[in-house]
């Protein structure tokens, strides 16, 4: 069972590209230096804002396009906060969690990736004509 985890491990981090990146650090039982967790509360910064305009997406008529629209960039989001966990974070279960958000996220993306593909062209939602939105 180790061997099964261990390779688990192995295949997120490869699939993170992690693996033999300048991200991957050593655990250490003290905390991080300031400046790694100033890189740490970069890239969280960065994923967050990234996120949240990725999931600003103009509504349609179609509310299952809509939702897979707006829950990639959620779960890319989570991803890119796992990843900053596994470069910066030192908690070894925090880690492996870390790893199976990675695993489980990228996996849910690509379903919903292809259930996007899978339907029609989005119908942008009618915005009001002018002539109801005039007060007089």
């Amino acid at each position: 069972m180790r061997g099964a985890l261990a390779s688990l491990a192995t295949i997120a981090l490869i699939a993170t590209g992690l693996v033999g990146g300048s991200m991957m650090r050593p655990s250490r039982a003290e905390p991080a230096p300031m400046s790694d967790k100033a890189g740490f509360d970069a890239l969280m910064r960065e994923s967050m804002e990234r996120m949240h305009a990725e999931m600003a997406v103009p509504p349609s008529t179609d509310p299952d396009r809509d939702f897979a629209a707006m829950m990639i960039p959620h779960h890319q989001g989570a991803v890119d906060m796992a990843k900053a966990e596994l470069a910066y974070g030192h908690d070894p279960v925090l880690r492996r969690l870390a790893q199976g958000i990675i695993v489980e996220q990228q996996q849910e993306i690509e379903v919903m990736r292809r259930a996007l593909a899978e339907r029609p062209p989005a119908t942008p939602l009618a915005s009001p004509s002018p002539a109801h939105s005039h007060h007089h």
